[in-house]
């Protein structure tokens, strides 16, 4: 018996020894998750003492931008490295329908030899939104996700849900619509674990007990702090109402949009005003923060059970957020915008060939993590052009990187960011254009491109966007289109629409 454990033990140490031949990867994504954070020192400020603890050992990045200004184009971004100018994805998740070709983030890893493992919201929610190839194994927490196209349910009759329901003041009294949007709502702390994401987050933490003879990329995902903003109560009582600060507003803030905008903008500045006339701005602002600090404890177990595991030294551990998100700032609430709200999120690095306790405000996009991993991971390069910058020689002495433009697509082809330290450029085709001085009007106030001497600058910055942008991805549906194979699914593509000419 001696034998036999010792020889276990040696077996399991081999193992070890051979999968740090290079490192692991920890791959964590919130979803809406603003810059709200304590290491990050804004205001509002949630209570995250995990991430903040991760951002003290690692790389916290306070100027990283999405590449897409909601879920579903965001993480077709990530996964593909590859702009929905390119794809075609501005409001579709599924870049692998329209392009095969493409090699995810996750298959290059098994192609260098990785073992993958993936759960909860890495990609978008709906069923057939998940890309399925390249996983050693992706969680589903329950069998009918598995036959119905891999949704991720994160609300349904088996979670639970506060009571009263509905609970917000905002949709008191009324029926419930838009996915529960602005939806907020204590649940009771025994019913943590059989929260969908606590669930997500436990078998994470399971992948990190175990002994791995490959190394691994563990990619988790949680649906928090996206509404509803339901968990336990004892987020709740972390903060007092009566001290939230919310964030600065400016009553005529659209007044110098451009025409079209404006007019989208200040029928959508309805939400924010309503939540005014019932005084509960304050109250769905604790109702984020709440949840914001609920994901911050499902970061920590998975901290934590790397902490103890034999992979503590040799995994890079990243932590990004889909999108920020706008809680009455420019009369929005939500995302989809190109302003600051939306594109700004959390990012943080840690681990080997990262430095450690260090905070940069250059300027870097989500679809940098790509080519960063091909760098550090040496990973074979994708048959797709990948699109974002490595940031490695940033991670590792972030005193001597230099700032760049960074590129966001918006929901329509020839609409736009360019976005650096000190500048904002908008453009949204030809209804239009927006510039903002950041150093000098950080809440984007002032839209000065009707200004004369802003000539330059915007020319400047258009011609750093692409000339030419990719047609709108197939619109699928699921109902039409989606063939479910046992415990898995393809889509049939329908015959494609004639092209239209997007040159810019």
């Amino acid at each position: 018996m001696i034998f036999r454990s010792l020889l276990s033990l040696l077996t399991a140490l081999t193992a070890i020894s051979v999968a740090a031949d290079r490192p692991n990867v920890l791959f964590l994504a919130v979803d809406d998750m603003n810059d709200w954070l304590g290491c990050l020192e804004t205001t509002p400020r949630a209570i995250t003492p995990n991430i903040d603890r991760l951002a003290a050992r690692g790389l916290n990045f306070s100027n990283a931008h999405t590449a897409g200004v909601f879920c579903a184009p965001s993480r077709a971004a990530i996964f593909s490295g590859q702009f929905a100018s390119t794809t075609g994805c501005y409001t579709t998740a599924t870049y692998f329908v329209d392009h095969p070709h493409i090699v995810p983030l996750q298959s290059s890893f098994a192609r260098a030899g990785y073992n993958t493992y993936g759960a909860g919201k890495l990609f978008h929610h709906p069923a057939g939104a998940i890309d399925v190839r390249g996983w050693t194994e992706f969680f589903l927490r329950n069998q009918v996700q598995k036959e119905t196209g891999w949704p991720l349910n994160s609300w349904s009759e088996e979670t639970p849900f506060p009571d009263p329901f509905p609970a917000s003041v905002y949709n008191r009294d009324e029926e419930v619509t838009g996915g529960l949007f602005l939806e907020w709502g204590a649940i009771p702390d025994e019913k943590e674990e059989r929260m969908a994401d606590t669930q997500r987050i436990n078998w994470a933490v399971e992948q990190l007990q175990k002994i791995h003879e490959k190394p691994f990329f563990l990619a988790c995902g949680i649906y928090a702090p996206h509404f509803p903003n339901y968990c336990p109560q004892k987020y709740f009582d972390l903060y007092n109402i009566e001290e939230i600060e919310a964030p600065p507003y400016k009553v005529d803030d659209l007044d110098d949009l451009p025409e079209k905008i404006k007019k989208i903008k200040t029928n959508r500045s309805r939400i924010h005003q309503r939540l005014e006339s019932l005084g509960a701005v304050e109250e769905a602002i604790l109702g984020y923060l709440a949840c914001i600090s609920y994901a911050d404890a499902m970061m920590g177990r998975v901290l934590d059970a790397l902490e103890a595991s034999p992979y503590a030294d040799n995994t890079i551990v990243v932590l990004w957020s889909d999108h920020g998100y706008h809680h009455g700032e420019k009369g929005d609430w939500g995302k989809h915008t190109l302003w600051e709200r939306t594109s700004n999120v959390p990012f943080i690095w840690a681990g080997p060939g990262v430095a450690k306790g260090k905070k940069t405000d250059v300027t870097v996009s989500l679809i940098d993590m790509y080519p960063t991993f091909v760098e550090m991971c040496d990973l074979p390069e994708p048959f797709q052009a990948l699109e974002g910058t490595s940031i490695a020689a940033t991670l590792a002495d972030p005193d001597l990187a230099e700032d760049r433009n960074i590129f966001l697509p918006h929901m329509n082809p020839g609409e736009f960011a360019i976005i650096n330290r000190e500048w904002r450029y908008i453009r949204y085709g030809k209804d239009g254009e927006e510039l903002y001085d950041l150093k000098n009007d950080p809440n984007e106030w002032e839209n000065l491109s009707s200004s004369p001497e802003m000539a330059g600058k915007m020319q400047e910055m258009d011609l750093l966007a692409p000339t030419e942008f990719a047609n709108p991805g197939t619109k699928l549906n699921a109902k039409r289109d989606l063939l479910f194979d046992g415990e898995t699914f393809r889509w049939m593509k329908p015959a494609p629409k004639p092209a239209k000419n997007n040159n810019k």
